[in-house]
């Protein structure tokens, strides 16, 4: 598994992701229904990581360099040395310990090379596999927003998680 910024060839594997049901069932927005939403998301990953306002990467496999997921770092206040964190793998490579990686990853580049003293995750608390991923990591629970977000019919519950750069 490596981290690299992601290419225009990326934009089928991204709607291959972001289509799927299931990993979109924690998500905030609904499944994509066409390919020019993925092409849409990949320009605003480009113009974004192009001016520097996030830290975005595909997350893919050396042999192939296929996209199987994705991370990033976002909603950067450096005055406060915090940060937001995201990420996903698509699902016919979960289970395999690729998230864990590629956190591990961004989190070393978070703490090391952008200075950041806090990192916050917004989780869907019965999104049980990324739950017990940012547990393993080190992430804390520090709170419950309830109902904070109505995707697909479906109104759910946002869990806040903390890592503080000493704890990890």
């Amino acid at each position: 598994m490596r981290l690299r910024r992601f290419a225009q060839s990326d934009v089928p594997d991204l709607f291959g992701m972001f289509s799927d049901a299931q990993f979109m069932r924690y998500w905030s927005c609904p499944p994509y229904v066409s390919i020019a939403q993925a092409q849409e998301l990949f320009d605003r990953k480009d113009r974004g990581v192009s001016a520097g306002e996030f830290n975005e990467w595909a997350i893919t496999l050396p042999e192939n360099d296929r996209l199987i997921g994705h991370c990033t770092i976002f909603s950067i206040n450096k005055g406060q040395r915090r940060a937001e964190v995201g990420y996903g793998i698509g699902r016919p490579y979960w289970g395999n310990g690729y998230a864990q990686d590629a956190m591990h990853l961004m989190l070393d580049f978070a703490f090391s090379s952008l200075g950041l003293h806090r990192l916050e995750a917004d989780v869907d608390p019965r999104n049980v596999g990324s739950v017990n991923l940012l547990d393993r990591l080190g992430f804390v629970r520090e709170g419950l927003l309830r109902e904070r977000w109505h995707v697909n019919g479906e109104i759910c519950d946002s869990a806040i998680y903390g890592l503080l750069a000493p704890d990890y």
